[in-house]
């Protein structure tokens, strides 16, 4: 990472590459990251970046946990407003700081580098990697049925998807983002199918009867009813979870100041109307028993309006979705990694961006190689439980980050400089913080061990933050004595 500091004709230009201090200007200047994305990608990289297999699974534990149709909406509706109140707060921090690795940026420069540090190592060892395994495993899954092949070639799939897509990633930003975009056009392609013949179709197909394992119990008083919709909105919260990614390649977008914010608000308002409209065809196709009974509602609702060719055709949305995300997951977590390096916490290789394509390719190769371990060894969906509750406590944290880059920012310029405000702060700033939170603490009441499991796999980055940061510390050349006359 480089960073300027002018004062006056002079130019102080720093870099980390395992010795500090300040480069000659006239030497040659290190690869930085290409701006070569516009609006278009960047607003696809957050769509992407959201929409995986959620919207395809999440909507049944919903109806399940509300038990009317009005509650299941409210419950959807809801984490879309906490969705876009997040992607205000996430536009003002990357219009702050537009720089790649997004919310390790943002940590840092609030919190310091141990909480930085720590939301990389998690996003390293099992957070990007474990998503990374467990969504190819299941886009593999959905390819192989729709290409008729057998369940036990899955993995085969999973790990030939990895592979191509970091392959993609390593060739350019390009190349990655113009993949993903098209896989995401091609799920929201789908998604428009389901919604457009649920709204104005008639059912030409009767499902099988099911019958739910658990018989719905509407909530019945003020009381239960809070209750029922605070567990209806931990999986719904977790389905518009994603977008906060994007900020990680600030540095890639033309204009990132003014380009991410808008990606950000749009990608976050597209996607809470998919996910509003899509809930309302599952209940117009299914009614909330059948929603809650189902264990694939897509299909189901596809099938009531197009038969077999509409479970096919929504397979096929799927296996898009599953794969896009994938690919989102991989180009942009890399720079996290890459980030953190640069400031001397991490492996100096990852540091390096490559002088053709400008990516970081040993970022993206090490995480392609842990993802591949963990798909291989099947750990990845046990880690992953242990901490899907700190990804919430994350942001959390980076919403929080706003307080204090606000305040320095004044400080600093004498006034407010950023050109994009979240609306509503500091009072929704401080509602998202607290949904962050009804996350964390739902996730740790529902299944206590494996948040102790999670927290103590946090907490083993502590000593290996304190490895790197004295060696780091190390490196530091030491000061020079005064100049004697």
């Amino acid at each position: 990472m480089v960073r300027k500091v002018e004062e006056g004709s002079l130019v102080a230009v720093e870099m980390y590459t395992g010795h500090f201090g300040a480069m000659d200007i006239h030497a040659p200047q290190p690869v930085g990251y290409a701006a070569r994305l516009g609006l278009f990608s960047g607003t696809m990289l957050v769509v992407g970046g959201i929409i995986g297999s959620g919207i395809f699974l999440s909507p049944s534990v919903v109806a399940q946990r509300v038990g009317t149709a009005p509650l299941t909406m409210a419950a959807w509706g809801i984490g879309a407003v906490v969705a876009i109140i997040g992607g205000f707060v996430y536009a003002e921090l990357g219009a702050r700081r537009p720089q790649a690795g997004g919310t390790y940026v943002y940590l840092r420069e609030a919190f310091g580098t141990l909480p930085a540090f720590l939301y990389g190592w998690a996003l390293f060892l099992i957070m990007a990697t474990g998503a990374i395994a467990a969504v190819a495993m299941t886009g593999a899954s959905y390819l192989a049925a729709l290409l008729g092949m057998a369940p036990e070639h899955a993995r085969a799939i999973a790990i030939t998807l990895i592979v191509i897509l970091t392959l993609l990633n390593v060739l350019g930003v390009n190349i990655g983002a113009t993949t993903g975009n098209v896989l995401t056009v091609l799920k929201l392609s789908a998604i428009a199918v389901l919604v457009v013949a649920a709204l104005i179709m008639a059912p030409a197909h009767a499902l099988p009867v099911v019958t739910a394992v658990t018989p719905l119990v509407p909530p019945l008083g003020g009381t239960a009813t809070v209750v029922a919709m605070g567990a209806a909105l931990v999986p719904v919260l977790f389905s518009f979870g994603g977008w906060q990614q994007t900020n990680a390649v600030a540095e890639e977008l033309r204009d990132p100041a003014r380009t991410l914010p808008r990606a950000l608000i749009l990608g976050v308002l597209i996607v809470a109307a998919t996910y509003l409209l899509v809930n309302l065809a599952y209940l117009r196709a299914l009614g909330v028993e059948g929603l809650a009974a189902s264990s694939a509602p897509a299909a189901d609702t596809m099938f009531v309006y197009l038969g077999p060719a509409g479970r096919t055709l929504i397979t096929c949305g799927i296996v898009a979705s599953t794969i896009g995300f994938l690919g989102m997951v991989i180009l942009m977590s890399a720079r996290v990694y890459q980030a953190m390096a640069a400031d001397g916490l991490f492996f100096q290789s990852m540091a390096a961006l490559h002088p053709t394509t400008r990516t970081p390719v040993v970022a993206l190769v090490a995480q392609g190689a842990v993802a591949l371990a963990l798909l291989l060894t099947g750990t990845y969906g046990q880690l992953l439980d242990y901490v899907v509750f700190a990804d919430w406590i994350f942001f959390g944290a980076t919403a929080a980050t706003l307080f204090v880059l606000r305040k320095r920012d004044a400080q600093r310029h004498g006034g407010e400089s950023s050109l994009t405000k979240a609306p509503g702060h500091p009072f929704t700033t401080l509602l998202f913080i607290a949904a962050a939170m009804y996350v964390v603490v739902g996730s740790i009441i529902s299944n206590p061990g494996n948040a102790a499991r999670g927290a103590a796999l946090l907490v083993l980055g502590v000593p290996v933050y304190l490895y790197w940061n004295a060696r780091r510390a190390a490196l530091r050349p030491a000061p020079r004595p005064p100049a004697t006359s």
